[in-house]
């Protein structure tokens, strides 16, 4: 008897390892459904690069799992309606790892077909990746257990923002102006309640929102935001959005303060180029100059390519896939979504944690400011001769903010 159980504890055994290394070696497909074509294109392409960059350094001895991860892109037009047929596209090949960024109304879309997807489809369940989209409803209202994101939402942006320039005294007089949909809509919101809490005596003197990837000329937008006498113009543009109403700005004489979410973003260092010396500001999870492993990574992509690498979750992308695979000994979504739930690791600025309530990444915050490149702060985007300096960093436990999410979690 005492025989036979031994046998059985070693067949167990043998089974668990068997288990543990079956990922192995395994090929984890991810499409990534974003922008490659229009006025925003470069900044998908950019970002598609770095999914590729970043696969071929995380495969294999590059995480604990083993596995290899193979990224292609679907170019949706920034349309919901295309990123659909593009998600289906995916999924009718097999594919499990669905990654997006560039547009909330994207992420809203594709978090409710993936979702449903889900529900309908027992066995052949896919994981929503998200490194860029920062509505607050993808982790509060419309939370899903299926989306995970991995850049900080516009809650946790702006209240670090607002904590920066509740210390500005030359912040007087506040104009926002966004790009037309959730995203923009929420930049407005939280900017507004923030200031409202932290600096009262703040007045937002105009307050705009654009048609997205369509505006080739913001002179008016900037005649108007001098008009109203604002000293301050806070935006959550990005791409071209950004970068042309940067240019419009320096050509239109506008000196006063912008405070932005991506200023290091494809075109807009080459829209700064010197001007915007020191009142420029980026609140963001990561920077140009965060040192160590980055710096080398950075380099070398910038070698590769002849571009810069900006979009820093992709990093923690591949860091938490791979030791949630290796968690869960399996690279089936269902076991990676429940083993990434409270995961915690290393990651190149500190531990981060994907917060098991919202599927939210905590995640340290840096203020910084547009100036000459030189000294600590070298690297220079764009090849502009100026580059982020760190003024400010916001730890993890004071850039969170509460969720009101209801996670729904598989039974």
């Amino acid at each position: 008897m005492k025989f036979a159980i031994k046998w059985v504890a070693l067949a167990a055994l043998v089974s668990l390892s068997g288990a543990a290394m079956a990922q192995k070696g395994e090929v984890v497909k991810m499409v990534r459904i974003d922008a490659q074509t229009g006025l925003l294109g470069p900044v998908g392409v950019n970002q598609l690069k770095s999914y590729q960059f970043f696969a071929e350094k995380f495969s294999g001895a590059g995480n604990p799992a083993g596995v290899k991860f193979e990224v292609t892109g679907i170019d949706n037009k920034l349309s919901p309606a295309e990123s659909l047929n593009a998600l289906k596209a995916a999924i009718d090949q097999g594919v499990r790892y669905i990654v997006q960024g560039n547009g909330s109304s994207v992420a809203l879309a594709l978090t409710d077909a993936i979702t449903k997807h889900n529900e309908r489809n027992p066995g052949k369940e896919v994981i929503y990746i998200n490194d860029s989209a920062v509505d607050p409803d993808l982790t509060n209202s419309k939370c899903s257990y299926w989306h995970f994101r991995f850049d900080a939402d516009t809650s946790m942006k702006m209240e670090a923002m607002s904590s920066f320039m509740k210390d500005q005294p030359d912040v007087k007089k506040v104009y926002i102006l966004g790009q037309n949909y959730s995203h923009g809509v929420q930049v407005a919101k939280y900017m507004k309640e923030t200031l409202a809490r932290k600096r009262p005596d703040v007045q937002i003197v105009g307050e705009d929102l654009h048609p997205l990837a369509q505006v080739r000329d913001f002179a008016p937008y900037i005649a108007k935001i001098k008009a109203s006498g604002a000293d301050t113009l806070v935006t959550g543009n990005w791409g071209s959005d950004l970068s042309l109403l940067i240019k419009a700005a320096n050509e239109g004489g506008f000196t006063g303060k912008i405070f932005t979410y991506y200023t290091g973003v494809t075109g807009t260092p080459t829209a700064l180029g010197t001007n915007g010396d020191g009142r420029v500001y980026q609140i963001a999870y990561s920077h140009y100059n965060m040192g160590g492993q980055m710096d080398k990574w950075m380099r070398e992509f910038k070698t590769k390519y002849n571009d810069d690498f900006y979009t820093g979750s992709i990093v923690r992308v591949y860091e938490m896939l791979g030791h949630a695979m290796a968690k869960a000994k399996s690279t089936d979504p269902v076991k990676v979504a429940a083993a990434m739930e409270g995961l915690k690791v290393k990651s190149f600025n500190g531990e981060v944690e994907m917060r098991k309530t919202d599927h939210q990444l905590q995640q340290p915050l840096y203020m910084t400011v547009w100036k000459k490149a030189g000294g600590k702060f070298p690297y220079s985007p764009e090849n502009t001769g100026m580059t982020l300096v760190p003024l400010k960093e916001y730890p993890n436990y004071v850039s969170s903010t509460p969720t009101s999410c209801q996670m729904k979690r598989p039974s």
